[in-house]
């Protein structure tokens, strides 16, 4: 399992390095975490991070006031070279100064590493957060247009050049029927909940239904439920 690094951007232990860190990694303010923040805010074991089917994952350990990759609430997100980790008033970097050049030249063509003398954005030597936080945070907060157009490539659905998250891979026949059905349920009951909306003569508003944006909220609802039991399966009984 490969190592991981982070650097710590914000927080009283601002500008410290872990680098290499062997999986899994808990970060927390109690000793015996890998990663050991010194901040109140900070849960004794506050969060998780291990390598699983060639992905690096975090998991909230039931932290008392939340995880946060790139400004986002999560239980469980797979992460990525240039992601910020939020935790407590601490703000956590991950990856080493050579993948996140990496992934910044995947996603810019190439144009990180240019020569001297060219418009360059990033220097090797430090990582300043806005300069990730512009390049990354657009991951995957992008707005869904009829007018892109889906498309696949090695396995993964694209809107227009973005990339949406992947489908989980190497399921059993009975993980990926769960699954089938899950989406299908939703989107059948999406479908339904939208089915009644009226736009205006000028097609600049629609209106929808009370009933049926009660239906849309439920299924946020149901979501929400869904992606928290994905993290912690025990919440469904709760």
């Amino acid at each position: 399992m490969p190592p991981v690094t982070f650097q710590v951007l914000e927080g009283i232990d601002k500008g410290k390095v872990y680098r290499d860190l062997p999986t899994p990694v808990t970060i927390g303010r109690e000793e015996g975490n890998v990663l050991r923040l010194n901040d109140e805010r900070v849960s004794r074991f506050h969060a998780k991070i291990q390598f699983d089917n060639g992905e690096v994952i975090i998991t909230d350990l039931e932290s008392t006031n939340g995880t946060r990759v790139n400004g986002n609430v999560v239980q469980i997100r797979r992460l990525r070279a240039g992601d910020r980790i939020g935790v407590g008033r601490s703000l956590l970097l991950f990856g080493s100064e050579k993948e996140i050049r990496e992934r910044m030249d995947t996603l810019s063509g190439g144009t990180s590493g240019a020569a001297p003398g060219s418009a360059t954005r990033y220097n090797p030597q430090t990582v300043p957060s806005q300069t990730i936080s512009s390049d990354f945070d657009h991951d995957l907060s992008f707005d869904l247009s009829p007018t892109d157009k889906i498309t696949t490539a090695g396995g993964t659905l694209y809107v227009g050049n973005r990339a949406l998250p992947p489908l989980p891979q190497k399921l059993t026949p009975s993980q990926a029927a769960r699954l089938a059905e899950l989406l299908d349920f939703l989107h059948r009951h999406l479908t339904n909940a939208v089915d009644n909306i009226r736009a205006s003569d000028d097609a600049s508003q629609v209106t929808l239904t009370y009933a049926d944006w009660q239906r849309v909220l439920a299924l946020q609802m149901l979501l929400a439920r869904y992606t928290r039991a994905v993290a912690e399966p025990d919440s469904l009984d709760q």
